[in-house]
Protein backbone atom coordinates (compact mmCIF):
# COMPACT_ATOMS: atom_id res chain seq x y z
CA UNK A 1 0.00 0.00 0.00
CA UNK A 2 2.86 2.37 0.74
CA UNK A 3 4.14 1.79 -2.79
CA UNK A 4 0.75 2.85 -4.20
CA UNK A 5 0.84 6.12 -2.25
CA UNK A 6 4.43 6.75 -3.36
CA UNK A 7 3.50 6.20 -7.01
CA UNK A 8 0.52 8.56 -6.73
CA UNK A 9 2.71 11.30 -5.26
CA UNK A 10 5.45 10.76 -7.86
CA UNK A 11 2.83 11.23 -10.58
CA UNK A 12 1.53 14.42 -8.97
CA UNK A 13 5.06 15.81 -8.60
CA UNK A 14 5.84 15.04 -12.24
CA UNK A 15 2.68 16.86 -13.31
CA UNK A 16 3.60 19.96 -11.28
CA UNK A 17 7.08 19.88 -12.81
CA UNK A 18 5.64 19.71 -16.33
CA UNK A 19 3.39 22.68 -15.53
CA UNK A 20 6.27 24.73 -14.10
CA UNK A 21 5.06 24.82 -10.50
CA UNK A 22 8.16 22.85 -9.52
CA UNK A 23 11.54 23.11 -11.29
CA UNK A 24 12.06 20.31 -13.80
CA UNK A 25 15.83 20.11 -13.18
CA UNK A 26 15.42 18.89 -9.59
CA UNK A 27 14.47 15.47 -8.26
CA UNK A 28 11.78 15.15 -5.62
CA UNK A 29 11.46 11.79 -3.85
CA UNK A 30 8.40 11.52 -1.61
CA UNK A 31 9.10 9.73 1.68
CA UNK A 32 5.92 7.98 2.76
CA UNK A 33 5.63 6.74 6.32
CA UNK A 34 3.09 5.08 8.59
CA UNK A 35 1.13 7.44 10.81
CA UNK A 36 1.39 7.00 14.56
CA UNK A 37 -2.21 8.10 15.14
CA UNK A 38 -4.81 6.47 12.86
CA UNK A 39 -6.96 9.59 13.25
CA UNK A 40 -4.41 11.11 10.86
CA UNK A 41 -4.86 8.38 8.28
CA UNK A 42 -2.81 5.35 7.34
CA UNK A 43 0.17 7.03 5.66
CA UNK A 44 1.70 10.50 5.71
CA UNK A 45 4.20 12.37 3.53
CA UNK A 46 6.15 15.61 4.11
CA UNK A 47 7.17 16.23 0.49
CA UNK A 48 5.26 19.52 0.42
CA UNK A 49 7.41 20.86 3.28
CA UNK A 50 10.59 19.66 1.59
CA UNK A 51 9.76 21.05 -1.87
CA UNK A 52 8.03 24.28 -0.83
CA UNK A 53 11.17 26.41 -1.18
CA UNK A 54 11.77 25.12 -4.71
CA UNK A 55 8.12 25.87 -5.57
CA UNK A 56 8.33 29.35 -4.06
CA UNK A 57 5.12 28.98 -2.11
CA UNK A 58 3.98 27.96 1.42
CA UNK A 59 4.00 24.18 2.12
CA UNK A 60 0.23 24.00 2.59
CA UNK A 61 -0.34 25.68 -0.77
CA UNK A 62 1.99 23.16 -2.45
CA UNK A 63 0.24 20.33 -0.61
CA UNK A 64 -3.12 21.50 -2.01
CA UNK A 65 -1.65 21.57 -5.51
CA UNK A 66 -0.25 18.07 -5.12
CA UNK A 67 -3.60 16.71 -3.92
CA UNK A 68 -5.33 18.22 -6.91
CA UNK A 69 -2.90 16.46 -9.24
CA UNK A 70 -3.11 13.04 -7.57
CA UNK A 71 -4.41 10.39 -10.03
CA UNK A 72 -7.70 8.75 -9.10
CA UNK A 73 -7.22 5.52 -7.15
CA UNK A 74 -9.69 3.07 -5.64
CA UNK A 75 -7.07 2.34 -3.00
CA UNK A 76 -7.49 5.77 -1.40
CA UNK A 77 -10.62 6.86 0.45
CA UNK A 78 -9.56 10.45 1.15
CA UNK A 79 -6.52 12.71 1.44
CA UNK A 80 -6.12 15.52 3.98
CA UNK A 81 -3.59 18.23 4.79
CA UNK A 82 -2.39 18.37 8.37
CA UNK A 83 -0.31 20.88 10.31
CA UNK A 84 2.14 22.96 8.29
CA UNK A 85 1.73 20.84 5.15
CA UNK A 86 1.76 17.11 5.82
CA UNK A 87 -0.33 15.08 3.37
CA UNK A 88 -2.27 12.27 5.08
CA UNK A 89 -3.73 9.34 3.16
CA UNK A 90 -6.72 7.31 4.33
CA UNK A 91 -6.74 4.01 2.48
CA UNK A 92 -9.95 2.27 1.42
CA UNK A 93 -11.02 -0.80 3.36
CA UNK A 94 -10.92 -3.00 0.27
CA UNK A 95 -7.37 -1.98 -0.59
CA UNK A 96 -6.17 -2.57 2.98
CA UNK A 97 -7.09 -6.26 2.79
CA UNK A 98 -5.46 -6.94 -0.57
CA UNK A 99 -2.35 -7.78 1.44
CA UNK A 100 -4.10 -10.87 2.85
CA UNK A 101 -4.32 -12.51 -0.56
CA UNK A 102 -0.77 -11.39 -1.36
CA UNK A 103 0.52 -13.09 1.79
CA UNK A 104 -1.40 -16.29 1.19
CA UNK A 105 -0.22 -16.38 -2.42
CA UNK A 106 3.47 -15.92 -1.59
CA UNK A 107 3.53 -17.89 1.65
CA UNK A 108 7.08 -18.36 2.98
CA UNK A 109 8.38 -15.88 0.37
CA UNK A 110 6.20 -13.00 1.56
CA UNK A 111 8.52 -10.22 2.69
CA UNK A 112 11.45 -11.48 0.64
CA UNK A 113 12.86 -9.48 -2.26
CA UNK A 114 15.74 -9.45 -4.71
CA UNK A 115 17.23 -6.08 -3.81
CA UNK A 116 20.63 -7.71 -3.33
CA UNK A 117 20.51 -9.29 -6.80
CA UNK A 118 22.75 -12.13 -5.70
CA UNK A 119 25.57 -9.83 -4.55
CA UNK A 120 27.95 -11.84 -2.34
CA UNK A 121 28.19 -10.72 1.28
CA UNK A 122 30.49 -12.22 3.86
CA UNK A 123 29.43 -12.04 7.49
CA UNK A 124 32.01 -12.92 10.12
CA UNK A 125 30.58 -13.52 13.56
CA UNK A 126 31.25 -15.29 16.88
CA UNK A 127 34.96 -15.81 16.03
CA UNK A 128 35.73 -16.95 19.57
CA UNK A 129 39.22 -17.94 20.66
CA UNK A 130 39.31 -21.76 20.96
CA UNK A 131 40.29 -21.50 24.61
CA UNK A 132 37.03 -22.34 26.34
CA UNK A 133 33.24 -22.69 26.08
CA UNK A 134 31.28 -19.95 24.34
CA UNK A 135 30.04 -17.32 26.78
CA UNK A 136 26.80 -15.33 26.59
CA UNK A 137 28.55 -12.52 24.73
CA UNK A 138 29.45 -15.00 22.01
CA UNK A 139 25.83 -16.12 22.12
CA UNK A 140 24.60 -12.60 21.49
CA UNK A 141 27.00 -12.34 18.58
CA UNK A 142 25.76 -15.67 17.23
CA UNK A 143 22.10 -14.64 17.48
CA UNK A 144 22.65 -11.22 15.89
CA UNK A 145 25.04 -12.50 13.23
CA UNK A 146 22.88 -15.42 12.15
CA UNK A 147 19.72 -13.29 12.09
CA UNK A 148 21.56 -10.69 10.02
CA UNK A 149 22.61 -13.41 7.56
CA UNK A 150 19.01 -14.59 7.29
CA UNK A 151 17.81 -11.03 6.68
CA UNK A 152 20.43 -10.44 3.99
CA UNK A 153 19.41 -13.68 2.28
CA UNK A 154 15.77 -12.58 2.46
CA UNK A 155 16.86 -9.44 0.61
CA UNK A 156 18.45 -11.37 -2.23
CA UNK A 157 22.10 -11.48 -1.14
CA UNK A 158 24.33 -14.53 -1.43
CA UNK A 159 25.70 -14.83 2.09
CA UNK A 160 28.84 -16.58 3.32
CA UNK A 161 28.96 -17.19 7.07
CA UNK A 162 32.53 -17.23 8.40
CA UNK A 163 34.10 -18.06 11.78
CA UNK A 164 37.66 -16.81 12.40
CA UNK A 165 39.64 -18.83 14.92
CA UNK A 166 42.42 -17.02 16.75
CA UNK A 167 44.38 -20.24 17.16
CA UNK A 168 47.77 -18.56 17.52
CA UNK A 169 49.33 -16.35 20.18
CA UNK A 170 49.64 -16.02 23.93
CA UNK A 171 46.12 -17.19 24.83
CA UNK A 172 46.60 -20.48 23.01
CA UNK A 173 49.89 -20.97 24.83
CA UNK A 174 48.13 -20.32 28.16
CA UNK A 175 45.53 -22.92 27.19
CA UNK A 176 48.20 -25.51 26.45
CA UNK A 177 50.00 -24.80 29.75
CA UNK A 178 46.70 -25.07 31.66
CA UNK A 179 45.85 -28.47 30.11
CA UNK A 180 49.41 -29.65 30.72
CA UNK A 181 49.19 -28.64 34.38
CA UNK A 182 45.94 -30.60 34.79
CA UNK A 183 47.47 -33.56 32.96
CA UNK A 184 50.26 -33.53 35.53
CA UNK A 185 47.78 -33.55 38.39
CA UNK A 186 47.96 -29.89 39.35
CA UNK A 187 44.99 -27.73 40.31
CA UNK A 188 44.51 -23.94 40.13
CA UNK A 189 45.25 -23.79 43.87
CA UNK A 190 48.80 -25.09 43.40
CA UNK A 191 51.63 -22.56 43.50
CA UNK A 192 53.00 -23.84 40.19
CA UNK A 193 49.72 -23.30 38.30
CA UNK A 194 50.34 -21.08 35.23
CA UNK A 195 49.97 -17.39 36.10
CA UNK A 196 47.47 -16.77 33.30
CA UNK A 197 46.06 -20.29 33.21
CA UNK A 198 42.42 -21.21 32.61
CA UNK A 199 40.62 -22.57 35.68
CA UNK A 200 37.29 -23.96 34.50
CA UNK A 201 36.31 -27.61 34.83
CA UNK A 202 36.47 -27.95 31.06
CA UNK A 203 40.28 -27.93 31.33
CA UNK A 204 39.99 -31.18 33.31
CA UNK A 205 37.88 -32.68 30.52
CA UNK A 206 40.46 -31.71 27.89
CA UNK A 207 43.34 -33.11 29.96
CA UNK A 208 41.52 -36.37 30.64
CA UNK A 209 40.72 -36.77 26.95
CA UNK A 210 44.34 -36.16 26.03
CA UNK A 211 45.66 -38.67 28.57
CA UNK A 212 43.08 -41.25 27.46
CA UNK A 213 44.22 -40.95 23.84
CA UNK A 214 40.82 -39.77 22.64
CA UNK A 215 40.38 -38.71 19.04
CA UNK A 216 38.56 -35.44 18.34
CA UNK A 217 37.42 -34.14 14.98
CA UNK A 218 37.33 -30.43 14.30
CA UNK A 219 36.23 -28.83 11.04
CA UNK A 220 39.42 -29.56 9.12
CA UNK A 221 41.41 -32.03 11.19
CA UNK A 222 41.36 -35.08 13.39
CA UNK A 223 43.63 -35.09 16.44
CA UNK A 224 44.42 -37.96 18.81
CA UNK A 225 45.78 -37.39 22.31
CA UNK A 226 49.42 -38.48 22.68
CA UNK A 227 49.02 -39.24 26.38
CA UNK A 228 52.43 -37.61 27.06
CA UNK A 229 52.01 -34.76 29.58
CA UNK A 230 55.43 -33.34 28.66
CA UNK A 231 54.65 -32.87 24.95
CA UNK A 232 53.35 -29.30 25.04
CA UNK A 233 52.97 -29.03 21.26
CA UNK A 234 50.82 -32.17 21.12
CA UNK A 235 48.75 -30.86 24.02
CA UNK A 236 48.25 -27.56 22.21
CA UNK A 237 47.02 -29.26 19.03
CA UNK A 238 44.68 -31.56 20.97
CA UNK A 239 43.27 -28.77 23.19
CA UNK A 240 42.53 -26.45 20.26
CA UNK A 241 40.81 -29.23 18.29
CA UNK A 242 38.87 -30.35 21.38
CA UNK A 243 37.54 -26.85 22.11
CA UNK A 244 36.81 -26.11 18.46
CA UNK A 245 34.63 -29.22 18.47
CA UNK A 246 32.94 -28.18 21.72
CA UNK A 247 32.18 -24.71 20.38
CA UNK A 248 30.81 -26.19 17.18
CA UNK A 249 28.51 -28.50 19.14
CA UNK A 250 27.22 -25.53 21.15
CA UNK A 251 26.56 -23.56 17.98
CA UNK A 252 24.73 -26.48 16.39
CA UNK A 253 22.56 -26.69 19.51
CA UNK A 254 21.93 -22.98 18.96
CA UNK A 255 20.92 -23.55 15.33
CA UNK A 256 23.95 -21.74 13.88
CA UNK A 257 26.18 -23.15 11.14
CA UNK A 258 29.08 -21.69 9.20
CA UNK A 259 30.24 -22.03 5.61
CA UNK A 260 33.89 -21.25 6.33
CA UNK A 261 36.14 -21.78 9.36
CA UNK A 262 39.29 -19.70 8.93
CA UNK A 263 42.37 -20.28 11.12
CA UNK A 264 44.67 -17.44 12.12
CA UNK A 265 47.55 -19.92 12.08
CA UNK A 266 47.03 -20.42 8.34
CA UNK A 267 47.97 -16.78 7.73
CA UNK A 268 51.41 -17.49 9.18
CA UNK A 269 51.77 -20.88 7.49
CA UNK A 270 50.88 -19.42 4.08
CA UNK A 271 53.21 -16.44 4.50
CA UNK A 272 50.36 -13.92 4.35
CA UNK A 273 51.38 -12.11 7.54
CA UNK A 274 54.96 -11.61 6.33
CA UNK A 275 53.70 -10.54 2.90
CA UNK A 276 51.49 -7.94 4.57
CA UNK A 277 54.44 -6.56 6.55
CA UNK A 278 56.53 -6.35 3.39
CA UNK A 279 53.76 -4.53 1.51
CA UNK A 280 53.27 -2.00 4.32
CA UNK A 281 57.02 -1.40 4.50
CA UNK A 282 57.34 -1.00 0.73
CA UNK A 283 54.56 1.57 0.79
CA UNK A 284 56.49 3.62 3.37
CA UNK A 285 54.05 3.36 6.26
CA UNK A 286 56.29 1.60 8.82
CA UNK A 287 59.20 2.73 10.98
CA UNK A 288 61.41 1.39 13.76
CA UNK A 289 61.28 2.83 17.26
CA UNK A 290 62.31 1.45 20.67
CA UNK A 291 63.16 -1.89 19.11
CA UNK A 292 59.65 -2.32 17.66
CA UNK A 293 58.12 -1.83 14.22
CA UNK A 294 55.32 0.71 14.06
CA UNK A 295 52.56 1.32 11.51
CA UNK A 296 51.72 4.93 10.69
CA UNK A 297 47.99 4.57 11.32
CA UNK A 298 47.74 8.32 12.05
CA UNK A 299 48.03 8.83 8.29
CA UNK A 300 44.58 7.24 8.03
CA UNK A 301 42.68 8.82 10.92
CA UNK A 302 43.96 6.94 14.00
CA UNK A 303 44.77 8.99 17.10
CA UNK A 304 48.30 7.55 17.32
CA UNK A 305 50.59 5.14 15.49
CA UNK A 306 50.42 1.49 16.51
CA UNK A 307 53.05 -1.13 17.25
CA UNK A 308 52.96 -3.78 14.55
CA UNK A 309 55.86 -5.99 15.60
CA UNK A 310 56.90 -6.08 19.25
CA UNK A 311 60.42 -6.00 20.66
CA UNK A 312 60.40 -9.78 21.08
CA UNK A 313 59.67 -10.21 17.37
CA UNK A 314 56.03 -11.25 17.83
CA UNK A 315 53.24 -9.44 16.04
CA UNK A 316 50.47 -7.51 17.76
CA UNK A 317 46.98 -8.85 17.22
CA UNK A 318 45.85 -6.29 14.67
CA UNK A 319 48.50 -7.16 12.06
CA UNK A 320 47.15 -10.67 11.33
CA UNK A 321 43.69 -9.02 11.32
CA UNK A 322 44.87 -6.78 8.47
CA UNK A 323 46.30 -9.79 6.62
CA UNK A 324 43.04 -11.68 7.20
CA UNK A 325 40.90 -8.88 5.80
CA UNK A 326 43.14 -8.49 2.79
CA UNK A 327 42.48 -12.19 2.19
CA UNK A 328 38.73 -11.52 2.39
CA UNK A 329 39.06 -8.78 -0.21
CA UNK A 330 41.13 -11.01 -2.47
CA UNK A 331 38.44 -13.69 -2.21
CA UNK A 332 36.09 -11.24 -3.92
CA UNK A 333 33.99 -10.01 -0.99
CA UNK A 334 33.34 -6.35 -1.69
CA UNK A 335 30.79 -6.31 1.15
CA UNK A 336 32.02 -7.68 4.47
CA UNK A 337 30.24 -7.32 7.81
CA UNK A 338 32.05 -8.13 11.06
CA UNK A 339 29.72 -8.79 13.99
CA UNK A 340 31.82 -8.50 17.15
CA UNK A 341 31.69 -7.40 20.76
CA UNK A 342 32.04 -3.73 21.63
CA UNK A 343 35.47 -4.48 23.11
CA UNK A 344 36.67 -4.69 19.48
CA UNK A 345 35.83 -1.02 18.93
CA UNK A 346 39.50 0.05 18.86
CA UNK A 347 40.31 -2.48 16.15
CA UNK A 348 37.96 -0.85 13.65
CA UNK A 349 40.16 2.19 13.02
CA UNK A 350 43.38 0.17 13.15
CA UNK A 351 42.30 -2.52 10.73
CA UNK A 352 40.85 0.00 8.28
CA UNK A 353 44.03 2.09 8.52
CA UNK A 354 46.18 -0.96 7.84
CA UNK A 355 44.08 -1.87 4.81
CA UNK A 356 44.37 1.64 3.40
CA UNK A 357 48.15 1.55 3.93
CA UNK A 358 48.31 -1.56 1.75
CA UNK A 359 47.07 0.51 -1.21
CA UNK A 360 45.27 -2.50 -2.67
CA UNK A 361 42.16 -0.76 -3.98
CA UNK A 362 40.14 -1.38 -0.82
CA UNK A 363 37.64 1.48 -0.28
CA UNK A 364 37.73 3.62 2.84
CA UNK A 365 35.33 2.49 5.54
CA UNK A 366 35.67 -1.17 4.51
CA UNK A 367 34.70 -3.53 6.12
CA UNK A 368 31.41 -2.80 7.91
CA UNK A 369 31.22 -3.47 11.64
CA UNK A 370 28.28 -4.35 13.88
CA UNK A 371 29.44 -4.15 17.50
CA UNK A 372 27.21 -5.50 20.24
CA UNK A 373 27.28 -4.49 23.89
CA UNK A 374 27.67 -6.79 26.87
CA UNK A 375 25.05 -9.15 28.28
CA UNK A 376 24.15 -9.42 31.96
CA UNK A 377 22.35 -12.58 33.06
CA UNK A 378 19.97 -12.39 36.02
CA UNK A 379 17.94 -14.85 38.08
CA UNK A 380 15.50 -13.76 40.80
CA UNK A 381 16.69 -10.21 40.28
CA UNK A 382 20.34 -11.05 40.98
CA UNK A 383 23.18 -11.14 38.47
CA UNK A 384 24.48 -14.60 37.61
CA UNK A 385 28.23 -14.55 36.97
CA UNK A 386 29.64 -18.01 37.47
CA UNK A 387 29.42 -21.22 35.49
CA UNK A 388 31.06 -24.24 37.12
CA UNK A 389 32.20 -25.63 33.80
CA UNK A 390 33.69 -22.35 32.54
CA UNK A 391 34.95 -21.22 35.92
CA UNK A 392 34.31 -17.49 35.59
CA UNK A 393 31.42 -16.74 33.21
CA UNK A 394 27.97 -17.89 32.11
CA UNK A 395 28.16 -20.01 28.97
CA UNK A 396 25.85 -20.09 25.98
CA UNK A 397 25.16 -23.74 26.77
CA UNK A 398 24.01 -22.70 30.26
CA UNK A 399 21.31 -20.50 28.74
CA UNK A 400 20.21 -23.09 26.17
CA UNK A 401 19.90 -25.72 28.90
CA UNK A 402 17.98 -23.30 31.15
CA UNK A 403 15.46 -21.73 28.78
CA UNK A 404 15.76 -23.53 25.43
CA UNK A 405 17.10 -22.45 22.06
CA UNK A 406 14.11 -20.38 20.96
CA UNK A 407 14.03 -18.11 24.00
CA UNK A 408 17.81 -17.78 24.05
CA UNK A 409 17.99 -16.73 20.41
CA UNK A 410 15.06 -14.33 20.67
CA UNK A 411 16.21 -12.62 23.86
CA UNK A 412 19.80 -12.20 22.63
CA UNK A 413 18.61 -10.54 19.41
CA UNK A 414 15.79 -8.52 20.96
CA UNK A 415 17.56 -5.22 21.61
CA UNK A 416 19.63 -2.73 19.66
CA UNK A 417 23.11 -4.13 19.24
CA UNK A 418 24.68 -1.00 20.74
CA UNK A 419 22.65 -1.25 23.96
CA UNK A 420 23.47 -3.42 26.93
CA UNK A 421 21.17 -6.39 27.38
CA UNK A 422 19.86 -7.97 30.55
CA UNK A 423 18.93 -11.62 30.05
CA UNK A 424 16.28 -12.45 32.67
CA UNK A 425 16.26 -16.24 33.03
CA UNK A 426 13.00 -16.20 34.99
CA UNK A 427 11.24 -14.16 32.30
CA UNK A 428 12.63 -16.31 29.49
CA UNK A 429 11.31 -19.46 31.18
CA UNK A 430 7.88 -18.05 31.98
CA UNK A 431 4.78 -18.91 29.98
CA UNK A 432 3.11 -15.53 30.33
CA UNK A 433 2.30 -12.59 28.10
CA UNK A 434 5.30 -10.76 29.56
CA UNK A 435 7.62 -13.25 27.85
CA UNK A 436 7.81 -11.89 24.28
CA UNK A 437 8.86 -15.10 22.55
CA UNK A 438 6.11 -17.07 24.30
CA UNK A 439 3.60 -14.31 23.47
CA UNK A 440 4.49 -14.42 19.76
CA UNK A 441 4.62 -18.21 19.49
CA UNK A 442 1.30 -18.44 21.35
CA UNK A 443 -0.35 -16.25 18.68
CA UNK A 444 0.81 -18.70 16.01
CA UNK A 445 -0.36 -21.68 18.06
CA UNK A 446 -3.75 -20.06 18.73
CA UNK A 447 -4.40 -19.74 15.01
CA UNK A 448 -3.38 -23.36 14.45
CA UNK A 449 -5.80 -24.37 17.20
CA UNK A 450 -8.66 -22.59 15.40
CA UNK A 451 -7.80 -24.41 12.19
CA UNK A 452 -7.82 -27.77 13.99
CA UNK A 453 -11.29 -27.00 15.34
CA UNK A 454 -12.45 -26.20 11.82
CA UNK A 455 -11.02 -29.48 10.59
CA UNK A 456 -12.78 -31.34 13.41
CA UNK A 457 -16.04 -29.74 12.23
CA UNK A 458 -15.44 -30.96 8.71
CA UNK A 459 -14.18 -27.63 7.38
CA UNK A 460 -10.43 -28.19 6.88
CA UNK A 461 -8.22 -25.48 5.41
CA UNK A 462 -5.07 -25.97 3.43
CA UNK A 463 -2.15 -24.01 4.81
CA UNK A 464 -2.88 -20.82 2.87
CA UNK A 465 -6.38 -21.42 1.53
CA UNK A 466 -8.45 -18.24 1.52
CA UNK A 467 -12.16 -18.85 1.10
CA UNK A 468 -13.52 -15.65 2.57
CA UNK A 469 -14.86 -12.45 1.09
CA UNK A 470 -12.45 -9.92 2.55
CA UNK A 471 -14.92 -7.09 1.95
CA UNK A 472 -16.75 -8.42 5.02
CA UNK A 473 -13.84 -7.38 7.24
CA UNK A 474 -15.06 -3.99 8.41
CA UNK A 475 -13.74 -3.68 11.96
CA UNK A 476 -11.01 -1.15 12.81
CA UNK A 477 -9.00 -3.92 14.51
CA UNK A 478 -9.11 -5.94 11.31
CA UNK A 479 -7.88 -3.05 9.20
CA UNK A 480 -5.14 -2.33 11.73
CA UNK A 481 -4.01 -5.96 11.50
CA UNK A 482 -3.95 -5.78 7.71
CA UNK A 483 -1.93 -2.57 7.78
CA UNK A 484 0.53 -4.16 10.19
CA UNK A 485 0.91 -7.16 7.88
CA UNK A 486 1.57 -4.79 4.97
CA UNK A 487 4.49 -3.23 6.87
CA UNK A 488 6.42 -6.51 7.02
CA UNK A 489 8.27 -6.39 3.66
CA UNK A 490 9.57 -2.89 4.29
CA UNK A 491 10.66 -3.87 7.77
CA UNK A 492 12.64 -6.84 6.41
CA UNK A 493 14.37 -4.56 3.91
CA UNK A 494 15.18 -1.86 6.47
CA UNK A 495 16.40 -4.25 9.17
CA UNK A 496 18.93 -5.68 6.74
CA UNK A 497 20.01 -2.33 5.31
CA UNK A 498 20.45 -0.83 8.78
CA UNK A 499 22.09 -4.01 10.17
CA UNK A 500 19.55 -3.99 13.03
CA UNK A 501 17.79 -7.35 13.51
CA UNK A 502 16.06 -6.17 16.69
CA UNK A 503 13.44 -4.37 14.57
CA UNK A 504 12.11 -7.81 13.69
CA UNK A 505 11.53 -8.82 17.32
CA UNK A 506 9.74 -5.54 18.04
CA UNK A 507 7.54 -5.93 14.96
CA UNK A 508 6.52 -9.49 15.84
CA UNK A 509 5.70 -8.51 19.42
CA UNK A 510 3.47 -5.69 18.14
CA UNK A 511 1.78 -7.94 15.57
CA UNK A 512 1.14 -10.62 18.19
CA UNK A 513 -0.32 -8.01 20.54
CA UNK A 514 -2.72 -6.77 17.88
CA UNK A 515 -3.76 -10.32 17.08
CA UNK A 516 -4.36 -11.34 20.70
CA UNK A 517 -6.48 -8.22 21.26
CA UNK A 518 -8.55 -9.01 18.18
CA UNK A 519 -8.84 -12.70 19.09
CA UNK A 520 -10.09 -11.89 22.59
CA UNK A 521 -12.62 -9.32 21.40
CA UNK A 522 -14.12 -11.02 18.35
CA UNK A 523 -14.95 -14.66 17.76
CA UNK A 524 -13.82 -16.21 14.53
CA UNK A 525 -15.94 -19.38 14.52
CA UNK A 526 -19.26 -17.57 14.26
CA UNK A 527 -22.48 -18.92 12.77
CA UNK A 528 -22.24 -16.58 9.80
CA UNK A 529 -19.97 -18.72 7.63
CA UNK A 530 -19.13 -15.85 5.28
CA UNK A 531 -17.76 -13.69 8.11
CA UNK A 532 -16.10 -16.77 9.61
CA UNK A 533 -14.27 -17.52 6.38
CA UNK A 534 -13.17 -13.90 5.96
CA UNK A 535 -11.74 -13.84 9.47
CA UNK A 536 -10.05 -17.21 8.98
CA UNK A 537 -8.35 -15.79 5.89
CA UNK A 538 -7.02 -12.92 7.99
CA UNK A 539 -5.90 -15.44 10.63
CA UNK A 540 -4.01 -17.41 7.98
CA UNK A 541 -2.18 -14.29 6.85
CA UNK A 542 -1.20 -13.41 10.42
CA UNK A 543 0.04 -16.94 10.99
CA UNK A 544 2.16 -16.83 7.84
CA UNK A 545 3.83 -13.54 8.71
CA UNK A 546 4.56 -14.66 12.27
CA UNK A 547 6.11 -17.87 10.93
CA UNK A 548 8.15 -15.94 8.36
CA UNK A 549 9.42 -13.47 10.95
CA UNK A 550 10.32 -16.15 13.50
CA UNK A 551 12.16 -18.04 10.79
CA UNK A 552 14.38 -15.01 10.15
CA UNK A 553 15.20 -15.05 13.86
CA UNK A 554 15.93 -18.78 13.81
CA UNK A 555 13.01 -19.36 16.20
CA UNK A 556 10.38 -22.06 15.74
CA UNK A 557 6.68 -21.44 15.14
CA UNK A 558 4.93 -24.20 17.16
CA UNK A 559 1.43 -25.32 16.29
CA UNK A 560 0.65 -26.34 19.86
CA UNK A 561 1.75 -24.94 23.23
Amino acid sequence: MKEIVTELLESALATLQSEGTLPSDQTFSPQVGNTKDKAHGDYACNVALVAAKAAGCPPRQLAEALIQKLPASAAVDKVEIAGPGFINFFMSTASAFEVVNTILEHGHDYGRNNHGQGEPVQVEFVSANPTGPLHVGHGRGAAIGDCLCRLLEANGHRVTREFYYNDAGAQINNLALSVQARAKGLSPDDDSWPADGYRGDYIVDVANGYLAGDTVTADDREVTGHRDPDNLEAIRDFAVAYLRREQDLDLKAFGVAFDVYFLESSLYQDGKVEATVERLTENGFTYEKDGAMWLMTTEFGDDKDRVMRKQDGGYTYFLPDVAYHLDKWQRGFTTVINEQGADHHSTVTRVRAGLQALDSGIPKGWPDYVLHQMVMVTRSGQEVKISKRAGSYVTLRDLIDEVGRDATRFFLAARRVDSQLTFDIDLARSQTNENPVYYIQYAHARICSVLRRLADEGQPRNRNESLGDLALLTLDEEKDLANQLARYPELVANAAAQREPHHLTHYLRELAGQFHTYYNAHKVLVEDTAIRDARVSLYLAVRQVIANGLDLLGVSAPEEM
